[in-house]
């Protein structure tokens, strides 16, 4: 009698667990995107059946997949996205070091310099910061001037030295932008080192997104820097001084991000992976600017609400492809 008694308290006990789970069965678990950032965070038990069957590829550099929750009232219900980077898009072999960087300067547009570029286009009237504009795309032009020259089309950099000249003299250093208009029709373009590199066939390398600067690639830094040199170089003062350098770089960087905000939101807060679509588009934009030195049209580049492919933020705007001489 008491084994028979033993034995049944047995089986009462067994029937007490998870219908669903066999007793001494492995639970499986995925890992939340947290912990893949060096953030800790519980793992997130699941039946093995609701496994999504990309959960296991370690190819997929960026997924999404909803992961079941347990069973219960409908409206008590809530999706949990499990987010899985793997190996690094091509381009991006430093995608964790980028992302983090993506994620500081975000941080610090939001309650910086978002908030700043803002205050300044609503206080500063659009006249006077179109005359700025103007002036610092005038300061530009000697950089579009030789790089021209360097990739032999003597017929724009001529283009450019006359836009130079007109806009330094009638329109009072470059306030006005004179040569854009009826009898001269001047276009300014887009130059500098960067291009000259890629036009020589120098490939970007690998994409960099760096605090503050934003996206852009190792080809593209060594050349925006070099930019940076020609007027102080050739000119001097007061080009090569912090008292003149620190304001300029402060109202360019302020206007340029109040210009493209309504870009910046569409990069940011309408994809699926804002920093992906960021590199995403600056990438595409940069490539077209490089084919439309050799001839090449594309259409221009427009951030789109979620990322086609895995490049951006864009920090400047796309330029139209110039027409080879």
């Amino acid at each position: 009698m008491s084994v028979l008694i033993i034995a049944a308290l047995a089986l009462l006990e067994a029937g007490t667990g998870d219908p669903g789970t066999k007793p001494g069965a492995p639970v499986p678990m995925i890992a939340p995107a947290g912990s893949e950032q060096g953030i800790p965070a519980p793992a997130i038990p699941v039946a093995a059946a609701e496994l999504p069957p990309h959960v296991a590829d370690a190819d997929a550099p960026f997924k999404e997949a909803p992961v079941a929750t347990e069973s219960g009232p409908k409206e008590d219900q809530a999706d949990i996205v499990v987010t899985v980077r793997g190996r690094s898009a091509p381009g991006d072999p430093i995608e964790a070091v980028n992302f983090k960087a993506f994620a500081a300067t975000q941080a610090i547009d939001r309650a910086l310099v978002g908030p700043a570029a803002l205050a300044y286009q609503h206080t500063v009237p659009a006249p006077v910061r179109s005359g700025v504009r103007n002036v610092l795309n005038n300061l530009h032009e000697p950089d579009v001037f030789l790089n021209y020259l360097l990739q032999l089309k003597p017929g724009k950099a001529a283009e450019t030295f006359a836009r130079f000249a007109i806009n330094s003299t009638i329109g009072v250093g470059g306030l006005f932008d004179i040569a854009k208009r009826r009898p001269f029709k001047l276009p300014r373009r887009h130059n500098g080192f960067a291009d000259t590199f890629g036009y020589y066939g120098v490939k970007p390398g690998p994409f960099l997104y760096l605090p503050l600067i934003g996206p852009t690639t190792v080809r593209d830094l060594i050349g925006g820097g070099l930019d940076r040199f020609v007027l102080p170089l050739a000119v001097g003062r007061p080009f090569n001084r912090l008292t003149f350098t620190i304001p300029v770089g402060v109202v360019s960087a302020l206007d340029h991000r109040a210009e493209f905000d309504e870009q910046l939101h569409i990069l940011h807060d309408g994809a699926a992976d804002p920093y992906a679509a960021s590199r995403d588009f600056y990438l595409r934009r940069r490539q077209a600017e490089i084919d439309g030195l050799h001839g090449k049209r594309h259409g221009a580049a427009k951030p789109e609400s979620a990322p086609a492919a895995v490049s951006a933020e864009p920090t400047a705007p796309a330029q139209k492809s110039p027409a080879p001489d």
